[in-house]
């Protein structure tokens, strides 16, 4: 089989682990409400099973940053979906508040684990911003797909938690294509070594990792809080039946889809900070209408520009933090502070609309995004270079890069390694004299002429 077909199997199979693994924040509005319909508690106290759930998930993200490497991508996952599976369906099969906590903790473990090896492998792709659109837009269509197909199931909390079960369970044959323990290449690559087989090295981007971590920890943790009440938003604020709260939802996943299309057709033209600082900030104004939705004009426009420009940001974010190091550990740890801020975002939406209620907590998140704005757009203003991919170094360096990049003896600092940044080219002017040379002033060399 060509390295090509290999190429090709491993990115499915990250898709469908990305998939799978962040299938459970995007069915979070229909699992917290039919928690809290299906097992009798109240709302606060779904939104903190939900935020168990997505909390144990960035756990095993944050876990693994550490420990993946020597676990290998084939086993990790495999663990991931075996814990997915077990974790969600026994939540689905008992009405034991406590049993149910459990399974969400567990069924979250999985879907942390999935999310991080899919994840790594996604940043060491040729255009981990690609791969993240195509993660993202199939996670779309499968959540979107599911929000029309749920509400005409049987009620109570075992339908979506099911729905993630079994994906699990149908994501588990492809994990055949991923690389076991042994040193190799990366997924979907041709020609990169397996973080398991290079060179530790310190991680890059420390101060810029760090900022990118905390923003995005606050950035999904104002989309999510506002996500996990807004079943409620359209239940109680809008007067809407759970069909057309569904309904809603599905056509503003189906609007994610068209986003992250454009986005993944866009790639990298604008760059990475207008996407991400401007799409925050329409994010925000979406936040603030949707909140503040009185019928169904008005949630159905918030909710669906809103999913329309989030999955966008979020695919730039995550190409972000994947070019900030090809070995994939920034990459894990951004996406486990975002799944940090995830979990507390029911309980964060929960708390704050009761207190303040849907308008006022609007108010807030609204804040909060626009505050978090610049931060992400200035890393990524500064931070971020463009991975060096194969022809970049026929482009910029000529012939003499190429036979230097194939010398065995040439230093190893000197080679321009796949996946790291590009460094600057400075252009500057070079004065020359104004009278040209006569043509006849120029004369073939000869062997006689050394000397």
């Amino acid at each position: 089989m060509s390295s090509r077909l290999r190429g090709s199997g491993a990115l499915v199979a990250l898709v469908a682990l990305f998939t799978a693994g962040y299938l459970a924040p995007y069915l979070l509005p229909t699992v917290v409400g039919r928690l809290a319909s299906g097992l009798g508690i109240g709302p606060s106290q779904a939104g903190l099973v939900g935020s168990v759930l997505l909390l144990g998930s960035s756990t095993a993200g944050f876990t693994l940053a550490a420990r993946g490497e020597r676990i290998g991508p084939r086993t990790a996952a495999r663990a991931g979906l075996i814990a997915m599976a077990i974790g969600y369906g026994s939540a689905a099969a008992t009405h034991a508040v406590p049993l149910v906590v459990a399974g969400a903790v567990l069924g979250g473990l999985g879907s942390g684990t999935a999310t991080a090896v899919a994840a790594a492998g996604i940043a060491g792709q040729r255009d981990p911003h690609r791969a993240s659109s195509l993660g993202l837009l199939t996670v779309s269509a499968t959540a979107g797909a599911l929000y029309l197909t749920l509400p005409h199931l049987s009620a109570g909390h075992a339908p979506p938690l099911l729905a993630i079960a079994c994906a699990a369970a149908l994501v588990w044959p492809l994990t055949g294509r991923l690389p076991g323990r042994l040193p190799g290449r990366l997924p979907g690559t041709a020609g990169r070594t397996a973080p398991g087989s290079a060179p530790a090295g310190p991680l890059p981007y420390r101060r810029a990792g760090a900022v990118l971590a905390g923003a995005i920890l606050c950035w999904s943790l104002a989309q999510n809080a506002l996500w996990g009440v807004s079943g409620r938003i359209g239940l109680t604020q809008a007067g809407l039946s759970e069909v057309t709260v569904g309904a809603v939802f599905a056509a503003a996943l189906g609007a994610g889809l068209v986003g992250v299309t454009a986005a993944g057709a866009l790639g990298s033209r604008l760059g990475r900070a207008v996407p991400i600082g401007v799409g925050t900030a329409a994010i925000a104004a979406c936040v603030l209408l949707s909140s503040a939705a009185g019928n169904l004009a008005s949630f159905a426009t918030g909710e669906i520009l809103w999913n329309a420009v989030y999955p966008v940001v979020l695919s730039y974010l995550l190409g972000l933090a994947a070019s900030l190091d090809p070995r994939g550990r920034w990459a894990v740890l951004v996406g486990s502070a975002s799944s940090l801020g995830v979990a507390c975002g029911p309980v964060v939406g929960s708390l704050l609309s009761e207190s303040a209620g849907y308008t006022g907590m609007g108010v807030v998140l609204c804040t909060l995004l626009l505050l978090v704005a610049a931060p992400m757009a200035a890393v990524a203003r500064h931070a971020s270079g463009r991975p060096l991919v194969p022809g970049s170094v026929r482009r910029r360096g000529g012939a003499p890069a190429a036979v230097l990049a194939g010398t065995a003896s040439a230093s190893s600092a000197l080679v321009p390694q796949m996946g790291a940044p590009e460094q600057p080219v400075t252009e500057f002017r070079v004065r020359t004299a104004r009278r040209r040379a006569a043509k006849s002033a120029f004369r073939l060399a000869r062997p006689s002429d050394r000397g």
